[in-house]
């Protein structure tokens, strides 16, 4: 399934069980009822420096706030100064989020935000994420100007999707320069990497709402 990207940018957002529609002419027969979850463990992982371990961070703070169960794991690389969209470079934070008191981080990632498809490996391969996970996968790879690259990220993410991993194409960096002008130095500011995910978040929503 290849979910559609310009005609989504009117997302929805949902808060705490309540969807919020943008599109305010949609028609009620069109709608879908928010699914309400006991509990979800969410990741969000880039290259070691991107700044995903506070953006993981700062969604954990918020969802706590919010008086939910937080537990958050980081995931720290398995080379120290790994190379950029490196395998074992993935860096990052788990944040499993529930209704009720949260002791652990547990088993398997319902979600994944992967800021390139080379950290996404390192946790598909070493068997982090459920059958059938979500994946928000950063789109800027497919039209990367480097044809090694473009190569790597279109194989990756048809194994994915073959694999049977629900995988959504955002384009975060295109998101993170409407709150921060350089999208490298956003991805490292608490509140433009935040801005980010959400937006990324919007997008999803309205694609899974869409439907194939």
């Amino acid at each position: 399934m290849n979910p559609p990207h310009e005609s989504l940018e009117r997302g929805l957002v949902v808060e705490r069980g309540r969807t919020n529609e943008l599109e305010h002419d949609r028609s009620p027969a069109s709608r879908k009822d928010a699914t309400v979850l006991g509990e979800h463990i969410v990741e969000v992982i880039s290259d070691s420096g991107e700044g995903a371990q506070r953006c993981g961070q700062s969604l954990g703070a918020i969802a706590a706030k919010m008086g939910n169960g937080i537990w958050t794991v980081e995931i720290i690389p398995a080379e120290i100064q790994p190379p950029a969209r490196s395998v074992a470079g993935a860096s990052g934070n788990r944040i499993r989020i529930g209704d009720k008191q949260v002791t652990n981080g547990g088993d398997e990632t319902d979600l994944v935000v992967a800021f390139n498809e080379q950290v996404l490996l390192g946790r598909v391969r070493a068997g982090e994420l459920k059958k059938g996970c979500i994946i928000l996968l950063e789109s800027m790879w497919r039209e990367s100007p480097d044809e090694t690259i473009a190569a790597s990220y279109v194989k990756t993410h048809d194994q994915l999707v073959a694999a049977g991993y629900r995988v959504y194409e955002i384009p975060m960096e295109r998101e993170c320069r409407k709150v921060a002008p350089n999208a490298q130095r956003g991805k490292k500011i608490t509140p433009s990497a935040a801005d980010a995910l959400i937006a990324a978040t919007n997008l999803i929503i309205a694609a899974i709402n869409a439907g194939p």
